[in-house]
């Protein structure tokens, strides 16, 4: 949940501030990237923290090396919010980002499915994040079309 409150929160407060007076934020398209890149900052951090280990439980057994896929998918979610907030490889980032959430999805089918707990919680049921994937992918391909 936190990611959503991290995409939602900072599109609004990016929004507002352009709405006051910066002006680099006076448009929807830069407030989104760039709250795209506040929520993939944000679940990168994960990758090396505390809730490492919980995430590398995450990964389905078919998928071998789990810590280095984490360690990957983590600079991956950086490299991808650094680009989503310059123009220029905006679409690309874009590209990249909604791959990679469709390449770790299948960790949160296994974490769901078997119940995982993720920093001491239960991780979110497929439905609820099935359906928070929809609207991080759709973040993202806006974020990186959206002209």
């Amino acid at each position: 949940m936190a990611p959503l409150i991290m995409l939602v929160g900072s599109l609004l407060l990016f929004r507002l501030t352009g709405y006051v007076g910066w002006a680099y934020f006076d448009d929807w398209t830069t407030s989104l990237r760039f709250a795209v890149a506040l929520m993939f900052l944000l679940t990168a951090s994960a990758h090396w923290g505390k809730r490492r280990p919980d995430l590398i439980r995450m990964v389905p057994p078919a998928f071998p090396k789990p810590e280095l896929l984490v360690t990957l998918t983590g600079w991956l979610e950086i490299i991808g919010a650094v680009g989503i907030v310059i123009p220029a490889v905006s679409p690309y980032a874009a590209v990249g980002l909604a791959l990679l959430l469709a390449a770790m999805f299948p960790a949160n089918v296994h974490a769901a499915r078997r119940r995982l707990t993720l920093a001491g919680k239960p991780a979110t049921p497929l439905l609820p994040r099935t359906l928070l994937q929809l609207v991080f992918l759709a973040a993202v391909l806006l974020a990186g079309f959206m002209k």
